[in-house]
């Protein structure tokens, strides 16, 4: 085969495996506005050559790149992993790239210098070379580079000044400096094309979530008159579920009975009546002047409001008159309402995504999330997105994100793990996730690494939620207080999210039926009468303030896992920006456990520390190695320490 023609010559550098990277760079990694975007990648050439690397970065659409320096992450022993940093200081999409090339002055030092440390003499020619690379950098330079390069160059060039002298001249570490800022990227290469990164505010990652049905706190204006108080709670996002008219044909009863009573106020989740649909408020509730008074309000106590929405109609939804195609029917003509066998949602009928006006289906949605989006909303918990269109979804939060680019959007997927990841790479900012289910040390271990340390960890962000509205797990029905406060504690120090549905601080944990994860008499299904008055608050309110007060605990990585030598206490230490954190829980909520907590090494603490507990403010004294502790369900349930800087 012919060599290829083309000047110059092909490049000789490689770059590989690039991070962060999504699926080969088919969709962003995420960040948030003030992260550090750590960049690692694989630099190499044939030869001896030594190679210099930056990350290229900017804001999408920018002209101009800025740098960031790479360094060999494994210098000592000639590794091919580079690494290095820059920081995203604004909200949007960002894109970054890697650029590498043949330092070629660095490796005319680094061979001058072996050979005068073996002894060779006779090095002329070497210098000669010097002459001509410095002359070519000369006029490149500026200020004070370009006085040293040519005061540089007559030493060379004067035979009568000393050999030695003029050798460590060649070899200068302020010229090696001057050289490199100024000289010519000889055999230059970019990786093509630039890889894409996503950057949300704050709150995309690290937040507090409370959960209300709104209706059993006196409707909107009623939630409204709560807000003081969830922020004085520590609480960053009010979520309320669906507050929309609610159709009366197949309305369900108290604990989801198919016949509902006089006054059962029906499921909320059943969207739509005579009254409007998914763009309405409930009668009852308030109206849409007071969605946009709460959310105003919200925002001044530093909170965002979030909307449930569920993309389905009841029997009485207006789109069923409207828009009788948009659903699906059976070839009998009757209505085929929702289900998901065993279970059945006779209250609700899904839409029909590939009925032949998708168009004017997928356009009325993007009305409706921009009309909430227009009051104040920002943030949308979605409901079981995993059975609507990908590529819908992947339309719509960019179309959304086109006009308030604050929005979150939420995922309620509790499904295949593949789908949970996908709806996070198309541009669902947060997840629910298996953190309910996962009550043992292994079990916690092992999902909290997957998330933390494997891939997902560059685009899915947890949301830890302790409970929801149909999720009681049988260890908080078995386990007593004590099993509120592990569980909390594990999601709040955990995951920089994690969520709480009211009624959790009263310790409420009785199921409709033995093995079910049904709450009884639940409030989907009837009002309740709420207050924030629950015993658990003042322990909510703290683990908030001290979730704030280290950055540790604001990540989802710098995890590390401690050895107990007991399987029913769970610890680990979170570390970030010099921040660490030692946390301890007891897994067990019927019996005091103790043990040893391990801390090896490798971790870089001191040999010897103080940590001070954020819960009771007691102190103690910590070292490498083994540190007794005992948790006792009746005492504290948990140790949060923080290491205190020496």
């Amino acid at each position: 085969m012919p060599a290829p023609k083309r000047t110059p010559p092909p490049a000789r550098i490689h770059i590989q495996y690039p991070q962060p990277v999504v699926d080969a760079g088919r969709y962003p990694a995420k960040r948030t506005v003030g992260d550090s975007v750590e960049v690692t990648c694989d630099v190499f050439r044939d030869g001896h050559e030594k190679l210099r690397a930056v990350a290229l970065y900017r804001r999408a659409g920018a002209t101009d790149w800025a740098e960031a320096e790479l360094r060999p992450l494994d210098a000592h022993h000639n590794g091919v992993r580079w690494g290095g940093t820059f920081v995203v200081d604004e909200q949007g999409a960002w894109e970054f790239s890697i650029q590498a090339w043949t330092d070629v002055f660095a490796t005319w030092r680094d061979e001058f210098a072996r050979k005068l440390e073996a002894g060779q003499d006779q090095l002329a020619s070497e210098l000669s070379e010097a002459v001509v690379l410095l002359g070519d950098v000369a006029p490149r330079a500026a200020g004070a580079d370009r006085k040293l390069i040519e005061h540089t160059l007559r030493v060379l060039g004067d035979e009568e000044i000393l050999e030695a002298a003029r050798h460590d001249a060649a070899l200068g570490l302020e010229l090696h400096a001057a050289v490199e800022r100024s000289a010519a990227r000889h055999g230059q290469t970019t990786l093509e094309p630039p890889l894409r990164l996503e950057v949300d505010r704050m709150r995309a990652r690290f937040g507090a979530w409370y959960e209300v049905f709104p209706r059993s706190w006196g409707g909107l204006a009623g939630v409204e008159a709560q807000l003081p108080a969830l922020a004085e709670l520590g609480f960053d996002v009010l979520y309320m579920t669906p507050i929309h008219p609610i159709g009366r044909k197949n309305r369900k009863g108290a604990n989801n009975a198919l016949v509902a009573g006089p006054d059962d106020p029906g499921s909320p989740y059943a969207v739509g009546a005579q009254e409007g649909g998914h763009d309405a408020v409930h009668p009852e509730l308030g109206t849409t002047e007071d969605v946009r008074s709460l959310c105003a309000a919200a925002a001044e106590h530093g909170m965002d409001v979030c909307m449930d929405f569920a993309i389905n109609a009841s029997a009485d939804h207006p789109w069923l008159t409207d828009h009788p195609d948009w659903f699906h029917r059976r070839p009998d003509g009757t209505l085929k309402y929702a289900e998901n066998p065993p279970k059945r949602y006779q209250d609700i009928y899904n839409v029909n995504w590939e009925c032949d006006d998708w168009r004017g289906l997928w356009e009325e949605w993007r009305r409706v999330f921009l009309h909430w989006v227009d009051c104040g909303v920002k943030a949308f918990r979605v409901d079981n997105p995993h059975t609507k269109p990908i590529v819908f979804w992947e339309w719509l939060i960019t179309e959304v994100h086109a006009v308030d680019r604050d929005v979150i959007f939420l995922a309620e997927a509790f499904t295949k793990r593949a789908m949970m990841r996908q709806l996070a790479k198309i541009g669902f900012t947060q997840g629910y996730t298996y953190f309910t289910w996962k009550n043992s040390r292994q079990e916690l271990t092992e999902y909290v690494d997957e998330l933390a340390w494997g891939p997902e960890r560059d685009y899915f962000r947890p949301n830890f939620f302790v409970n929801t509205p149909d999720i009681l797990h049988g260890y908080l029905v078995h386990g007593g207080p004590a099993a509120f406060y592990t569980r909390f504690v594990l999601a709040a120090t955990l995951s920089p999210s994690y969520g709480v549905y009211s009624g959790y601080e009263h310790y409420e944990n009785e199921p409709v039926a033995a093995g079910s994860e049904e709450y009884l008499d639940s409030e989907k299904y009837a009002i309740r009468a709420r207050a924030l008055d629950g015993p658990m608050l003042p322990f909510m309110t703290r683990v908030n303030q001290i979730r704030r007060e280290n950055p540790a605990l604001q990540q989802l990585t710098g995890v590390a896992w401690l050895e107990t030598a007991n399987d029913q206490l769970m610890a680990y230490v979170k570390q970030h920006a010099g921040n660490a954190v030692i946390c301890i829980v007891n897994l067990d909520p019927h019996h005091a456990q103790e043990g040893s907590a391990i801390i090896p090494a490798q971790l870089g603490l001191p040999p010897a520390f103080a940590v001070t507990d954020q819960l009771s403010g007691e102190r103690f004294d910590w070292r490498i190695g083994p540190n007794y502790v005992r948790l006792d369900p009746w005492a504290r349930q948990a140790h949060i320490l923080r290491v205190e800087p020496r």
